[in-house]
């Protein structure tokens, strides 16, 4: 499973404006509703499950990075978005840093394998430091999206 396959291009946030996990969390959700994944009611309860989760633990893995998600009866098929921030935001992470890049993934209810496979390909790429330099220093959605397609098809 490729990033590309789940990320909704017209939903990546180049730059957030919150400054809060509510509020990163808000802002990627509203973004996925308003390219039309989901509608008014459900966007709310969607930022609530993903609150929830990370009340079980934060999902800012460290290093600059966080991968909030959470599973939903409203997601059709597996969706996510990227979103940066330039400033960083504090996001209860393992190390203590602020995060800068934030991958979010809302999955159906009943399709708890591509929930976690989708987990463990945003992991793996986001623990390759390269990639999230390059992520990081990404200023537009169409240089986000491409560096996901690099990702998931290396040049050469």
């Amino acid at each position: 499973m490729r990033m590309t396959d789940f990320v909704i291009r017209e939903a990546i946030i180049p730059e957030l404006t919150a400054a809060s996990k509510e509020g990163v969390i808000r802002e990627m959700v509203g973004s996925l509703a308003s390219v039309g994944y989901f509608k008014g009611p459900e966007t709310e309860d969607i930022v609530k499950a993903v609150l929830k989760r990370e009340l079980l633990g934060s999902t800012g893995i460290g290093r600059g990075v966080a991968i909030p998600h959470t599973k939903h009866n409203s997601a059709e098929r597996l969706v996510g978005t990227v979103a940066l921030s330039r400033p960083g935001v504090n996001f209860d992470s393992l190390d203590g840093e602020p995060v800068h890049v934030f991958v979010l993934l809302v999955s159906p209810q009943d399709r708890p394998g591509d929930h976690l496979r989708a987990l463990e390909n945003v992991s793996r790429s986001l623990r390759d430091d390269a990639f999230v330099r390059s992520l990081r220093q990404a200023t537009a959605r169409e240089g986000i999206w491409d560096l996901l397609g690099e990702l998931d098809h290396p040049p050469g």
